[in-house]
């Protein structure tokens, strides 16, 4: 298995630093300085959330700004991928940073109940954001919390909704949603071979799975996401000190299975995204 193995950092995520590890980035400096030894230590993507200074996610373009400056400037190359999750903001809010051109976004194309909450994502607005990512020439990294959204994934890209191919990411271990299980794992690498045989897929385990799902996606051929943002859910003994920590630990798993790390220019290349310049 020689494809390289694209690795995400998911950098701080939307769930208050005080509340959980306090090494997960909360400013704009903390959170370039963490994704720049992120980069160094083999990301090749830095999933984005950016906070206020009570901690509050927002998707305040100003502040989303300062970030893909910083991270341009000390991350020469790294794809700059923002979120336009729920927590952030309500209805066309959450993609009012996509004027911005990032190289890529993360889009939720369904509903799912997450921990407390119902994580909604009407079809009116989903539609919009991709109508929006389509015009910004951004590629979307589809989320997909259920096996329906994937069919959803390969149905909007049919239908011109989505720039073909997909990149499609599963996400495993959120309390109320789909938990980590290698055979639902297993089912959701049949269908992506099935439905969309041309698309790259990766995958991200929340919690005490993160690393069990790293692991089942690099073995498979598919490329993985790591970070702090995904690590919250883990008992205190287990929270990692660092982004470039668990990017780290993912390398080694690349080597493991015998996968190249795949360079910011290869990422790119594979997800055919503008080049850097």
């Amino acid at each position: 298995m020689t494809q390289p193995c694209i690795i995400c950092v998911a950098i701080t995520g939307s769930v208050p630093r005080k509340e959980h590890n306090p090494a997960v980035p909360i400013t704009v400096a903390e959170q370039i300085e963490s994704t720049q030894a992120a980069f160094e230590a083999g990301a090749s993507i830095a999933h984005c959330h950016v906070r206020q200074e009570d901690q509050s996610p927002t998707s305040d373009p100003e502040l989303f700004a300062r970030l893909m400056e910083g991270l341009r400037k000390h991350c020469p190359g790294m794809i700059i991928q923002l979120s336009t999750g729920g927590r952030s903001g309500a209805g066309r809010e959450r993609g009012g940073m996509l004027a911005l051109r990032p190289d890529m976004a993360s889009l939720s194309v369904g509903s799912n109940n997450f921990p407390t909450r119902v994580y909604e994502n009407p079809p009116d607005l989903v539609d919009w954001l991709a109508a929006e990512m389509i015009r910004h020439e951004i590629k979307p990294e589809i989320e997909a919390f259920d096996l329906s959204h994937i069919h959803q994934a390969v149905l909007m890209a049919s239908d011109g909704r989505l720039r073909t191919p997909p990149y499609i990411q599963f996400v495993m271990g959120v309390k109320n949603a789909m938990p980590v299980d290698k055979d639902v794992f297993d089912y959701y690498v049949k269908t992506m071979r099935r439905l969309a045989p041309n698309s790259l897929w990766c995958a991200a385990g929340i919690g005490a799975g993160q690393i069990l799902v790293n692991e089942w996606a690099i073995a498979a051929g598919g490329h993985t996401r790591t970070g702090l943002e995904d690590n919250l859910r883990m008992d205190r003994a287990t929270l990692a000190p660092s982004n470039a920590a668990l990017v780290a630990r993912t390398v080694d798993l690349c080597e493991k299975y015998e996968r190249p790390v795949a360079t910011p220019s290869e990422a790119r290349a594979m997800l055919g995204l503008r080049p850097h310049t």
